[in-house]
């Protein structure tokens, strides 16, 4: 009876021992497949953080296999929308590394371009910018944003991403070459007229269909003027005349007032877009 009893007390307790420990760890017994759907029930709820935790949870304990793949993808969509950049770019990039040929790898690229792309903070607002250290830091994530981009239309050019990352490209674009302009605008304010002609002739050289090489022309020759180079200021002019005869700046460089241009308000057509990513 005595040793009935004693057996009792040791199952009772490794009864209460188990449930102990799957109070203390209730995700022990979770398939990949479960740690998946809370993952993305949290995400779906906007639960960020949360969603982060099951994914990496899941990877931790299910290494391998397409809940594991597709766990790492929606880690780096998750740092995303929970605005930590750097995080989101270093898991894009890792799935990159580790699937390079994934179904899902055009969208890590894409989405590495949209975290990189930064348009309002970065450069649409450098002439509020001083000194050249922020503008360079803008412009690398611009460029950046720009390689990612190329990826996805070049090498995935059948892709759900490409016509978008197609059109991010091209404004992204104009954007590099305007920066380039204010760069060198702010060297000639700084009569700093050598950097500002090959700031200049590197817009000239590398985005010819942007509206600013018209702007760079311009400054190019104003720099030479301000050198005292006579022949390479005039056939800057040249260039000018000949592409843009109606510039305001070759009445600048020639010393006449120049003509004000009436700007026309325009309201703000661009709206942010939406991923078009859905994940599954």
């Amino acid at each position: 009876m005595r040793l009935a009893t004693i057996l009792i007390a040791l199952l009772v307790s490794a009864m209460l021992a188990v449930g102990c420990q799957s109070l203390k760890n209730p995700r022990k017994n979770w398939t990949a497949q479960r740690y998946y759907q809370e993952g993305k029930a949290a995400l779906a709820a906007g639960n960020y953080k949360d969603a982060i935790e099951y994914f990496e949870g899941l990877e931790a304990r299910y290494p391998y296999g397409r809940y594991s793949e597709q766990a790492q993808m929606e880690i780096a969509y998750a740092y995303y929308r929970d605005n930590e950049p750097e995080l989101a770019i270093q898991a894009a990039e890792r799935f990159i590394r580790l699937h390079p040929t994934h179904p899902h790898v055009a969208y890590a690229y894409y989405l590495k371009g949209i975290v990189n792309v930064r348009e309002e903070k970065g450069i649409n607002n450098l002439l509020k910018t001083r000194g050249t250290k922020a503008l360079d830091r803008d412009a690398k994530a611009a460029h950046d944003a720009y390689l990612a981009f190329s990826e996805v239309v070049e090498r995935f050019p059948n892709s759900q991403y490409a016509r978008d990352a197609a059109l991010r490209m091209a404004y992204l674009n104009n954007s590099l070459a305007k920066y380039e302009v204010e760069v060198a605008r702010y060297y000639l304010d700084q009569d700093a007229y050598v950097a500002a002609a090959n700031r200049c002739r590197y817009v000239i050289e590398n985005y010819q269909r942007s509206p600013a090489v018209e702007d760079a022309i311009g400054i190019q020759a104003l720099a030479y003027k301000a050198m005292g180079f006579e022949t390479l200021m005039q056939d800057s002019i040249r260039v000018l005349e000949t592409n843009f005869p109606n510039s305001n700046y070759l009445a600048e460089i020639k010393g006449q007032p120049v003509k004000k241009k009436k700007k026309k308000k325009q309201k703000n057509k661009q709206q942010q877009q939406k991923l078009l990513y859905k994940s599954s």
